[in-house]
């Protein structure tokens, strides 16, 4: 089932938009990959970026929900394939991990991350000492987060729109 697509409320608090618009965006990236196989979720269509298929932007997307909010909001070690230092874009390296494996890590990516958010103010800065971005708040992740899914929401736009034609906003 596809994650509601709607807008946080108009006269929501602070809190309650800033995680509605990152829902929606997370709802988006799901939603492009509904109905597509394992062949066209695995497939590149952009031949200088082999590993930027649908399949490899799901887990790019969980990989930097468990970066900014686990590594660098609560200080947890920076372990996964973000901090690989050998293999370029090692976090989209997904070959033979079926779709809805990624989509459902995804999603539970997204409700970590949410309950972390839940748990803490949003003037709450970040814990990890070695990582200068650590010293942001929470509210400013949010707002870097809602950038950065709604930026690779697009990319899944036009990454679906070439592999079948399928095309929406929401």
């Amino acid at each position: 089932m596809t994650p509601s697509r709607n807008r946080p409320p108009f006269d929501a608090d602070e809190r309650t938009q800033l995680v509605g618009w990152l829902d929606m965006q997370r709802a988006i990236i799901q939603w492009k990959c509904e109905g597509l196989s394992e062949a066209d979720a695995h497939r590149a269509v952009l031949p200088s970026s082999p590993r930027m298929t649908m399949a490899g932007l799901v887990s790019h997307m969980k990989w930097v929900e468990h970066l900014w909010f686990e590594v660098l909001f609560l200080g947890r070690p920076a372990v996964g394939p973000l901090f690989d230092d050998v293999t370029e874009d090692a976090d989209m390296d997904v070959e033979g991990i079926p779709l809805p494996r990624l989509l459902d890590e995804y999603a539970a990516q997204c409700a970590v991350s949410n309950e972390i958010i839940a748990a803490h103010a949003l003037d709450d800065v970040g814990k990890h000492p070695e990582f200068r971005s650590a010293a942001a708040s929470l509210r400013w992740m949010l707002f870097h987060m809602i950038e950065e899914t709604a930026r690779h929401a697009g990319h899944t736009d036009a990454i679906r729109e070439l592999l079948d034609g399928q095309k929406g906003y929401y």
